[in-house]
């Protein structure tokens, strides 16, 4: 085979091996092509591909197409390695927020429920108490027949807070009175007077004292439960 030139080797194979036998491809839309003679002054030092004996050329060609097919191949798994890993860290992520938007709904969810539970309790305890208004007058009272009106005035779920402090000032005596303070009542409130704002009959009715004590122990602490950890930590309420 005659020696062909580097434009026409360019155009029939667009491949060089050079002088150690390696493949070099003619990468298409390069930089300009130089005339013949320049190119071949430049690759002086680069074996043609009709410099190798004519039954080389088929080996030399296939071992160059075998190398670029397997470069091409390995940067396809790369990048398809690459596209996977990315697609499962997004999916992870992803399903990492949904997980965690399901468990603050869950909780959620589980609060306004126990929230609802919680004032429903309330209201059919609320519902439930009497006033000092519905109980018949007496001349006097046992200290069981007071515990009995306060257990139907005090909401169930406050009842024992307020038993514990009218136990600790009073010991459910309506008629207790301190005799350095003046203190007065079950509550011991000082001074007594001021139980007249829940009724005229404050001094012999223990309901009259109940409405006024359940009322104080509302207003200041929020509820009788939140007037005994005051006085927990005070001995005074």
């Amino acid at each position: 085979m005659s020696r062909i030139s580097v434009r026409g080797f360019a155009v029939a194979s667009a491949t060089a091996v050079t002088t150690v036998g390696a493949v070099v491809g003619v990468a298409a839309g390069g930089a300009p092509a130089a005339d013949d003679n320049n190119f071949e002054a430049a690759a002086a030092d680069t074996t043609l591909l009709a410099d190798i004996p004519a039954g080389q050329q088929a080996q030399v060609q296939t071992a160059s197409l075998t190398q670029q097919a397997d470069a091409q191949a390995s940067a396809a798994d790369a990048a398809a390695k690459k596209s996977a890993e990315e697609s499962a860290r997004l999916q992870a992520a992803k399903d990492a927020k949904s997980k965690k938007q399901a468990a603050e709904d869950r909780i959620e969810a589980e609060r306004k429920a126990e929230a609802k539970k919680k004032e429903e309790a309330e209201r059919a305890s609320r519902s439930s108490v009497r006033d000092a208004s519905s109980f018949a007058a007496q001349g006097s009272y046992t200290v069981a027949q007071v515990q009995a009106m306060a257990r139907q005035m005090v909401p169930a779920d406050q009842f024992q807070c307020f038993s514990n402090i009218v136990n600790h000032e009073s010991t459910w005596n309506y008629r207790a009175t301190n005799p350095s303070s003046g203190a007065y009542g079950l509550m011991q409130a000082l001074p007594g007077s001021k139980m007249s704002s829940a009724g005229a009959d404050w001094q012999t009715n223990p309901a009259t004292q109940i409405k006024w004590g359940l009322s104080y122990m509302d207003s200041r602490y929020g509820s009788p439960c939140g007037a005994w950890s005051f006085w927990q930590a005070n001995n005074w309420y």
